[in-house]
């Protein structure tokens, strides 16, 4: 027998996006539109255990959100307008304003969809506010499970979230999609947040675990579905492409035990290989539509070149060095020139690709990044210098948060002995 309380959880996954951006649109406000949403899955919890999962559980949700969208609209302009012919009216059209918000939400509920995610995702908020918004509207995560996944206790990433719902509407942010020059510039925002939500599931800065799969597979299912919904967006498409290369060797990342597993030592035949084929495609996609490649799309280039690969030894680093300075034109920054001297490393040698890493190790926003003493100290072993390479793992385990990588690190540094 299906356990109702298992299928209204499934239901709510599928359904909440499309329930709350249909409602914002009514409402014009999300975190009222969530707390209608909240209504009815309530209204399920209460109902369903008794009767049954009805046939069609979407529709269900959505027509009692409906009836109370509809409540409250009346609530609202009874509460501006008091006249007792006001009320007369409101009370004998009920019906014809059911109707009139069935159809209004039935139409274009992908427009819905990517509205919701632009107010979700509006720059007017902290990242990693966007990101917990981004998960509660439209990955239907619970609140409790947000603050696992980002490692917070769970009344502080409530607080989060209702700040940012307050935000929004305190600045009276339009639930609309930006048009033009608008669209260009927040699209961005949209971008990084997926990408954010993608990269703590990929390599979790902190915790003990080194990989959280959910996480990857939330934010890929939202990359898709904005990618359908912006078809004409390369850089969609390239953000899609990134998530699917990386995400197709999750399950080599980790040992048995769950330590990490680097990339040069993953056994390839563990690598997903639908989610190559997903990511060519994606990748192919964004460069079909004849528009300048953005940041992503050149990142998912760079990740083709190790997914086509079929062993470490076959990668063609000079083809990805040569990327890194497409990458290094379009976005520079300290931590893409430190991938690009890894990549330096394997194609000429660690001898050429360690002064360039020297060279930053001036730079302040590198200054607590773990993975610049980690790399020099890859570096520094493979030039035998050994006692040097031992102080940088050190220094690496010493500022990552991650334990498994901690523990990785300090193998590493352990496994030099004392000297060269």
């Amino acid at each position: 027998m299906t356990d109702p309380r298992a299928a209204i959880d499934a239901v709510w996954r599928i359904e909440s996006p499309r329930l709350i951006a249909g409602l914002a649109r009514m409402v014009g406000d999300v975190g009222t539109a969530e707390d209608l949403a909240q209504d009815a899955l309530v209204a399920a919890l209460e109902k369903w255990p008794e009767t049954g999962v009805p046939d069609n559980p979407g529709a269900w949700l959505m027509a009692t959100a409906k009836r109370r969208a509809v409540d409250l609209l009346r609530h609202e302009q009874l509460k501006e307008r008091k006249e007792p012919a006001v009320v007369h009216e409101l009370e004998s059209s009920r019906g014809d304003a059911v109707a009139d918000l069935d159809e209004r939400l039935d139409d274009e509920i992908g427009d819905d969809l990517l509205r919701l995610v632009f107010t979700a995702c509006h720059p007017i908020l902290a990242p990693d506010a966007r990101a917990a918004l981004t998960l509660r509207l439209l990955g239907g995560l619970t609140t409790e499970e947000i603050a696992r996944a980002f490692l917070v206790p769970t009344p502080t990433m409530a607080q989060r979230i209702v700040r940012a719902k307050r935000t929004l509407a305190d600045a009276k942010v339009p639930f609309e999609v930006p048009r033009g020059d608008e669209l260009a510039s927040r699209l961005p925002s949209v971008l990084e947040v997926i990408y954010l939500i993608f990269n703590e599931g990929y390599a979790a800065t902190a915790g003990d675990d080194w990989v959280r799969p959910a996480l990857c597979e939330d934010a890929l299912r939202l990359g898709r579905v904005v990618a359908e919904l912006m078809p004409g967006e390369p850089e969609v498409h390239g953000l899609v492409a990134l998530m699917e290369f990386q995400a197709s060797r999750l399950h080599a990342r980790v040992g048995r035990d769950g330590q990490p597993v680097l990339l040069l030592d993953q056994d390839r035949s563990r690598w997903d290989q639908l989610y190559i084929r997903r990511g060519i495609a994606a990748l192919e996609r964004a460069e079909s539509l004849g528009r300048p490649i953005g940041t992503f799309t050149i990142q998912a280039a760079i990740a083709a070149c190790h997914a086509t690969a079929r062993a470490a030894s076959d990668t063609d680093w000079r083809r990805i060095v040569a990327w890194y300075d497409v990458l290094m034109q379009a976005a520079p920054s300290p931590v893409v020139a430190l991938n690009r001297a890894v990549a330096v490393s394997m194609a000429d040698g660690p001898a050429a690709a360690l002064p360039l890493v020297d060279a930053l190790a001036g730079e302040k926003s590198l200054r607590a990044y773990h993975l610049l003493p980690s790399v020099r100290g890859d570096l520094l072993e493979k030039l035998g210098r050994l006692a040097e390479a031992r102080a940088e793992f050190e220094r690496a385990a010493s500022l990552t948060q991650n334990e498994r990588e901690r523990v990785l690190l300090q193998d590493r540094a352990a496994r030099l002995g004392g000297g060269d």
